[in-house]
């Protein structure tokens, strides 16, 4: 890659975290409507789903943003992101009235699993820990 596409790079991996780290932080201070949410999607365990969200966004949005092990970070989040678009946002399932909403966020996360998926294939950049541990070998 050059300077430029380095840098676009490194732009791209913290925007798509920031969406992450703020999801995970406001989890935080309303937990208890994530778990209930979780709940009554029908998932075993909704507390534990609840921490392990919160774990996820931010450690896995984190580690995005600094390019630590970028690509399994982005490979996480698409996965945990495809899952919520599957789980939380089927619009076909949806009434009339909530369809046309979930159908949005359905195709915004599946967006979100598209950038993320972008960076399984392409990497952090040369602006990421990644290349820095490279580096020092």
């Amino acid at each position: 890659m050059n300077p430029l596409t380095n840098f676009i790079a490194l732009v791209a991996r913290i925007l798509l975290a920031y969406l992450f780290v703020q999801a995970g932080i406001s989890k935080i201070g309303g937990i208890e409507h994530t778990v209930t949410n979780i709940a009554n999607h029908g998932l075993p365990i909704p507390n534990v789903l609840a921490w392990c969200a919160v774990a996820l966004e931010i450690g896995g949005g984190v580690a995005l943003a600094a390019g630590l092990l970028a690509r399994w970070a982005a490979l996480a989040l698409a996965a945990y992101t495809l899952a919520l678009a599957l789980i939380f946002h089927p619009y076909w399932l949806a009434a009339a009235a909530q369809a046309d909403a979930q159908r949005a966020i359905f195709y915004n996360h599946i967006s979100i699993v598209g950038g993320m998926l972008a960076i399984v294939a392409f990497g952090a950049g040369c602006f990421s820990l990644d290349a820095a541990l490279r580096r020092k070998r």
